[in-house]
């Protein structure tokens, strides 16, 4: 994987981004359903997570940046708008390379 470990921990150590890496698992038991996009196969629009946060839309892009840049969550854009998903293979390696490293 091309992010460090460390870098990899700083993008989860947020407890606003670990909450989101936990909805994104099961999304559509933690987000309303969307007009455009599956909430499994495209992922959550911003708008909604920003709203389930309950913080300003730049804010949340922020931190999905963040997770974004450390490859645990894929950006991916339809209809102008944005959505998110859980890598999960990139969490696994995570959670593989900090269980090796302890």
């Amino acid at each position: 994987m091309a992010n460090s470990l460390s870098d990899r921990c700083k993008a989860v150590s947020h407890p606003g981004r670990l909450d989101l890496l936990r909805w994104l698992k099961d999304p559509a038991a933690h987000f309303p359903p969307q007009i455009d996009g599956d909430l499994v196969v495209d992922g959550v629009c911003a708008v909604f997570i920003a709203r389930k946060w309950g913080v300003a839309q730049p804010t949340a892009s922020r931190h999905l940046k963040l997770l974004t840049d450390a490859g645990l969550i894929v950006a991916t854009r339809k209809k102008g708008w944005v959505f998110y998903r859980r890598d999960e293979q990139a969490c696994a390696a995570l959670k593989f390379d900090l269980e090796k490293s302890l």
